[in-house]
Parts: structure tokens; sequence; C-alpha cells
């Protein structure tokens, strides 16, 4: 990833419903979300959210998918790969050890799914 590609990425995200929307999408992944579900659950208009998707989509954030008459949006985990990355690419200045702790909280990046209730 080149530099102004990043940048142009980070201000993709540098809206707070661009941002929340994001982080709607990568939690719903990997079945995402319906461009209406997700201005419903954000409290955006439809046109608003609508663009507010095109500008994450042209950025490489998320992609979409016709499925009958609504068209599906998911978070693209692997444009979130490549930029952090490239936020990573020289960590610590050739001393990784001193990054230990970042990596080691990536790692621990699962889902928590709440467990089903077994008193009914």
């Amino acid at each position: 990833m080149e530099i102004t590609s990043a940048v142009a990425s980070f201000a993709a995200l540098s809206q707070e419903t661009r941002l929340k929307a994001f982080r709607l999408l990568v939690s719903q992944e990997p079945e995402g979300l319906p461009a209406g579900e997700i201005a419903r659950q954000l409290s955006v208009p439809h046109n608003t959210m609508s663009t507010h998707l095109s500008v994450l989509s042209r950025a490489g954030w998320v992609v979409s998918q016709r499925q009958s008459r609504q068209i599906i949006y998911r978070a693209s985990l692997s444009h979130m790969e490549i930029v952090v990355q490239f936020l990573l690419q020289d960590c610590c200045g050739g001393h990784p050890e001193l990054c230990a702790a970042l990596m080691d909280s990536l790692v621990g990046c699962e889902s928590v799914k709440p467990e089903a209730d077994s008193s009914s």
C-alpha cells in the first residue's frame, strides 16, 4: 500500500457515521447487512447511508453484493489487513519484540458470542 492510498483510506473512516458503519459491518461478518438495516441500526436516513457506503466502498473498506432486491454490504477484512500491515510495516524500528503486546492484542480479536439460554 502506498502512502497516498493509505491517506485516502483513512479519510474515508474519518467521519463518525462511516466509522460506525464499518465497525457494525465488522461485527456482522461473514453475513453482512442490507443497506437499509445499516441505516436503521445507525439511525441515519437511507439516502445519507447510501452516500456513506459509497465512500467506504470506493476506499476499499466495504464490499457489496446484490441478493434479490437488496444490496448486502460486508466489511472488507482483506483491506483492513492491508491497512494494519501498512501501519505496522516498520514496527518498532526493526525491534519486533517491542511490538509484542500489540501483536498479542491483535491475536485476541476473537468474537465472543453470548451463550444460548439453557433455562428454557
